[in-house]
């Protein structure tokens, strides 16, 4: 008798995803500036208190706190002292913010 070949799934890479939870979104910080509107360029060193970026995922305890306007896909201003770096990407652009360090919501009117 010819053995079974038994097939797991350790050999399919599964698509991993973050789910933040808590009071906490996901974001995709938007690229650093390198130069000013009016031309001046910014050293790659220079540390700005606040960065923008995209809503990637809510937590479902911020989804459904209705005095939160945030969304997946809202452009955001955060303070980056209390976002977690999520080591997911080669580019490490994402980042767990708790909603207390969102400072602003972009809106178009």
């Amino acid at each position: 008798m010819a053995a079974e070949k038994k097939t797991t799934d350790i050999d399919a890479s599964p698509i991993e995803t973050v789910e933040p939870i808590g009071k906490r979104i996901l974001i995709r910080k938007d690229e650093d500036k390198k130069e000013t509107k009016g031309g001046i360029k910014l050293p790659d060193n220079i540390e700005i208190p606040t960065i923008t970026g995209r809503i990637v995922a809510v937590s479902a305890e911020v989804e459904n706190m209705p005095e939160l306007p945030l969304k997946k896909y809202d452009k955001v201003l955060f303070n980056p002292k209390g976002a977690i770096p999520v080591d997911f990407e080669g580019d490490n652009r994402l980042f767990v913010v708790e909603v207390e360090n969102i400072v602003a919501v972009f809106r178009k009117s």
